[in-house]
């Protein structure tokens, strides 16, 4: 697998997924504004990747920083957080990374500025590799929901390249393959970026996998002629009650589930999970540039100028869709999520 965002000599070193799959280069970011750029640009994408981004960059900003001491120190990356924090709304990793990244610091302020300085270095790259075992872990408990032969469709993509690696919904497929189980992964294109047919089809044609790229509005069709078996995606921001904010059509897809009595299920770190929020009405939704709709590969123009455009990067899919959300510490009913915030679950057994 290729790297997503790797720490590489004092600068982050980001995956261009703009130029996928018919181009892998690196963007070589040497200061945290260019980080922010490349997450509100989708150069770099998925809830955990910008999480990470973020973590490295808040490093990348302290490396630029001349305090003398803890308070000087933290009120001059003020700054730094707020540009990272305001890059992309909807997805809590953000927050979740410079959250914990804030409570190290502050547990560590007797620490000298320079110490300070490689501490945030050292967290990010934990944050990095604690994410790749948190998919790994996503994936043990997803694959046992699959059976041999089934025939799986995701949303967007929340593979390896949204994640520090492994990816969240993808890999349940990923392990469920190394087991030897006969699958087969319907992706749907997921307009107006074609993250499902630029991203998630190269993911699992790289990885063997047999994948079938679909129209964002086939999933229905294919459903009614029986012709899928179960829906895996990620998730940006889980609240409190089960409610999921997932690429924008994700809504649609359960919505279709239900009918057709086809199992839903939400591949979800717990860093994306939002305790604070009890529901997803609380979900502040991006909303993102006309010109991703009526312009398409740089230029082409599929739509009247002028025209009037709504391009919203996510929607909330209610608990009572979600059949179970998957995350490194089991299998979960949407209404149990809320009991993670004061339990370590029992891993011997899947919580349905």
């Amino acid at each position: 697998m290729v790297k997503t965002i790797e720490w590489a000599e004092g600068r982050v070193r980001i995956l261009d997924q703009c130029r996928l799959p018919l181009e892998i280069t690196y963007i070589e970011c040497t200061d945290y504004r260019m980080v922010a750029d490349c997450i509100k640009n989708m150069n770099i994408r998925g809830a955990p990747a910008i999480g990470i981004a973020a973590a490295m960059g808040t490093a990348l900003g302290a490396a630029e920083l001349n305090a003398k001491n803890f308070d000087e120190f933290m009120n001059a990356l003020q700054p730094v957080f707020d540009t990272l924090l305001s890059t992309r709304p909807t997805a809590v990793n953000i927050k979740w990374a410079l959250d914990r990244i804030k409570n190290l610091l502050n547990s560590k302020r007797t620490e000298p500025v320079d110490a300070l300085k490689q501490l945030l270095i050292d967290e990010a790259i934990n944050i990095l590799n604690e994410d790749i075992e948190v998919n790994k872990a996503i994936g043990r408990w997803g694959a046992k929901l699959i059976k041999d032969g089934d025939r799986i469709l995701t949303h967007c993509n929340a593979g390896s390249l949204a994640t520090g690696g492994y990816g969240t919904a993808t890999a349940p497929m990923f392990i469920a393959n190394e087991e030897g189980k006969k699958i087969h992964v319907f992706v749907d294109e997921t307009r107006p970026l074609l993250q499902g047919a630029r991203l998630t089809t190269w993911e699992l044609m790289q990885a063997g996998i047999p994948v079938t790229l679909i129209t964002d509005n086939s999933a229905g069709a294919l459903m009614k002629r029986g012709e899928i078996d179960l829906v895996i995606v990620g998730t940006d921001r889980t609240t409190r009650n089960g409610d999921v904010a997932n690429k924008i059509g994700t809504y649609t897809v359960a919505v279709l589930c239900k009918e057709h009595g086809i199992p839903f299920y939400v591949a979800a770190p717990l860093s994306s999970i939002d305790f604070s929020l009890p529901s997803g009405d609380m979900i502040p939704i991006e909303e993102r540039a006309p010109e991703e709709v009526t312009i398409v590969f740089g230029g082409c123009r599929i739509a009247p100028e002028g025209v009037g455009v709504r391009n919203m990067a996510f929607d909330v899919t209610p608990a009572k869709y979600v059949t179970a959300i998957i995350t490194e510490k089991g299998v979960f009913r949407p209404e149990d999520i809320k009991n993670l915030m004061e339990e370590t679950p029992d891993l011997d057994a899947i919580r349905l």
